[in-house]
Formats: structure tokens, sequence, C-alpha cells
């Protein structure tokens, strides 16, 4: 009985964690806090590229790209998930996007990623762009190693790599994850690729 009530606590708590990210803004508050995350999300691009030259080319057959650069996961039973990335189509940065997720089963540990999102056409981008998008039960990610995106494909009109930044879990599922979107306030803002 009492580890059926430690379950139901770590669920709980998880989906407390997540309540409580998912009415953060989803765009930095400060202008300094804006400008750490595009370069954070320009230095994220760069290594990615450098560790699989290959993704310039799967990019470019793209219609638009958000990228998160730090997504941090951890879980033990009950897990959730959050990042902030930008989100551009072609080299035009045109707003913020937040990741969540919360999750139930077999995890234990944490890790923190970076993620990819790559748009085949203004369709798939502009689900996205509607909050409208989040993971189904079948998502997978393409981890990022050399040759991955010459290998990649798009399906249902996505794609999605990963990059490992540190620590240990399990599984990384895409299940469920949800993305918040809010557009660029002043226009949008290009940034080489």
């Amino acid at each position: 009985m009492r580890s059926g009530y430690r379950c139901g606590c770590r669920a709980s708590a998880a989906l407390v964690v997540l309540v409580l990210l998912t009415g953060c803004p989803t765009a930095p508050k400060s202008q300094e806090k804006k400008e750490a995350l595009g370069a954070d999300v320009q230095a994220t691009l760069r290594q990615m590229k450098a560790q699989d030259p290959s993704l310039q080319g799967f990019m470019d057959r793209g219609y638009g790209w958000a990228l998160f650069p730090s997504v941090g996961k951890g879980g033990l039973i009950a897990g959730a998930a959050y990042g902030r990335g930008e989100v551009y189509r072609g080299n035009t940065m045109i707003g913020y996007s937040d990741l969540t997720q919360a999750s139930l089963g077999l995890q234990a540990g944490g890790q923190q990623f970076s993620e990819l999102i790559v748009f085949q056409d203004q369709q798939a981008l502009d689900r996205f762009t509607a909050s409208q998008f989040t993971f189904g039960a079948n998502a997978s990610a393409i981890a990022l190693k050399t040759g991955a995106g010459a290998a990649a494909d798009f399906e249902n009109g996505i794609a999605v790599f990963v990059m490992p930044k540190g620590g240990l879990m399990a599984e990384l599922s895409l299940s469920g994850q949800q993305f918040k979107f809010e557009p660029v306030g002043s226009g949008p803002t290009t940034r080489p690729q």
C-alpha cells in the first residue's frame, strides 16, 4: 500500500512541475535573456553540424526548424521534461517555443539533450506555430552522429534529431512532448544557419 502511495506522489509531483512550467511565458522576459538564448541556439546548431556535417543538407531540404539547445528530463516512475528554444522559417527567426513533457512508466535517472525539429513544408511549420503540435506514442528521434542527416527522412512532415548533453536515462521518448509557440514581437530576426 505504501509503495502505491509513493508512486502516486511521484506522478503528482511530476504533473505539478509540468503545470508550473507550462504557465511560464514562452519568450524570455529580458532582451539579455533573448540574446543569450539566441547565442545558445546558434552555438548548439554549430555543434550539431560539426558532429554531423550532413545535417546542413537535410536542413536545406526543409522549410523551417526549431531548436531547443537544452532540454532537461528526469524521472523515477513519473518524469517531466522542459526546454525553451527558437523557431525559424529558413534563416529567419520567427518566434520562441517551449517544450514540455510528462510521462509515467518505467524510467530512472535524468539527462540533458538538445533537440532539433526540421519541418518539411509550410503546413508542418504552420501546425507547430499554431501550438497544435504534440508527439504521439510512435514518435521517434534520430540520434545525432556522423551521417544521420544523410540517412534521415521526414515522417508526417517532420524529422527530429537529438544530441545528448549528459546524464543517463533508460529511454529517450518523444511521446507526449507538447509545444507552445510565441511569435517574435518586433518582427522576424535573421540569423545565419
